[in-house]
């Protein structure tokens, strides 16, 4: 095939991008900046496209040759920055996945396979797993982010194509992997506990899955034919305590010892949220994500484990993978990330789950 992908430069995108061409799978890569993705991209022989969600229209005409899209885009790092993001979310996650739905269908692309998230599957009322079906909370509608998927996810289903195009949909949990230059907020977080900037452990947990993954399960649905599915893959359910042990395991340095009670982790989030307005930043410990960490969803993955043969790598194993890409390519992450000092002297001490 001839796969367009989306958030080509983005962890879960490049991870796809290296998926695909290991399958032997033409790629041609949507990016924002082409240094970028010259970096991250090197060696894979994928074609760069240079071009923005915001404007499907500059690029659409890329589409031209391709047999599939993958769409893995999202607008979410801002996100946790002060200010109304509602209407970015709105043009970037539900008015550009349209449009590029649209622009999809009118060149004849055959399969689509858009990236939503876990983070719009809620809690079951009998405390059984949830699955595909189980709505979102309003814990989580509360999150825009989230409602934006959810939003973005029906809008999608009432989508109906005109060339016979199929539509699929892969719902991740929290991503970790190698290749995380944003850095995500989980990049964040194994960075900033390397560096010795966590005063202690924060409270709950949430679904782990390598980006890896998510990606090999995205190149099965690509390769098959699934019209209209969902897939959560989600990984499995660990705490921020799970995570961070094997951070400093991997790394070999000893284990951050103290565990923040949930009192003392959302008073924490509520003054980073207060300094990240005075200065105009991202708060150190996104409010948001707090709250989400302490629900601890647990949402399953069974359907594509059985329907697609996905399997998930240990979280050791991920995270020691992370580690070391960035001991190997720690000069990618400076040229896209300000400075520390230039953003807050505040340590950072939890990342808001990202499960797209």
């Amino acid at each position: 095939m001839r796969v367009f992908v989306t958030g080509g430069t983005g962890l879960l995108g490049n991870n796809l991008v290296r998926a695909l061409r290991a399958r032997g799978h033409a790629v041609r890569a949507l990016v924002r900046s082409k240094s970028k993705a010259d970096a991250l991209l090197a060696g894979t022989g994928a074609e760069i496209v240079v071009g923005d969600m915001r404007d499907v229209r500059s690029f659409e005409g890329a589409l031209a040759g391709c047999d599939t899209v993958a769409h893995t885009a999202a607008y979410f790092r801002e996100y946790y920055a002060p200010g109304d993001h509602r209407p970015a979310l709105e043009e970037i996650n539900i008015q550009g996945t349209l449009a590029l739905l649209a622009a999809a269908d009118a060149h004849g692309i055959r399969r689509f396979v858009q990236t939503s998230s876990a983070g719009t599957v809620g809690q079951t009322a009998d405390g059984s797993q949830a699955n595909e079906q189980t709505p979102a909370s309003e814990a989580q509608l509360a999150n825009l982010y989230f409602k934006s998927k959810v939003d973005g996810d029906r809008r999608i289903g009432e989508f109906t194509p005109k060339s016979g195009m199929t539509i699929a949909t892969v719902l991740p949990g929290w991503m970790f992997g190698p290749g995380d230059a944003g850095p995500t907020r989980a990049g964040e977080m194994v960075l900033d506990a390397l560096a010795g900037k966590l005063p202690g452990v924060p409270p709950g947990g949430t679904t782990v899955v390598d980006a890896r993954d998510v990606a090999s399960a995205m190149v099965t649905m690509l390769e098959r034919n699934v019209p209209n599915e969902r897939f959560i893959v989600a990984g499995r359910f660990h705490t921020l305590r799970d995570v961070l042990d094997a951070t400093m395991d991997a790394a070999g340095k000893k284990r951050i010892g103290f565990s923040l009670p949930p009192w003392l982790a959302l008073s924490m989030a509520h003054a980073s949220e207060a300094w990240a307005s005075l200065t105009k930043g991202s708060p150190m410990v996104p409010l948001e994500g707090v709250r989400m960490l302490l629900q601890e969803f647990r949402p399953s993955s069974a359907r594509a484990e059985r329907e697609l043969g996905v399997t998930f790598r240990p979280l050791a194993q991920t995270i020691q993978d992370v580690v070391a890409w960035y001991a190997a390519h720690g000069e990618l992450i400076r040229p896209v990330q300000p400075a520390r000092s230039e953003r807050s002297p505040e340590p950072r001490v939890v990342p808001s789950p990202r499960t797209s």
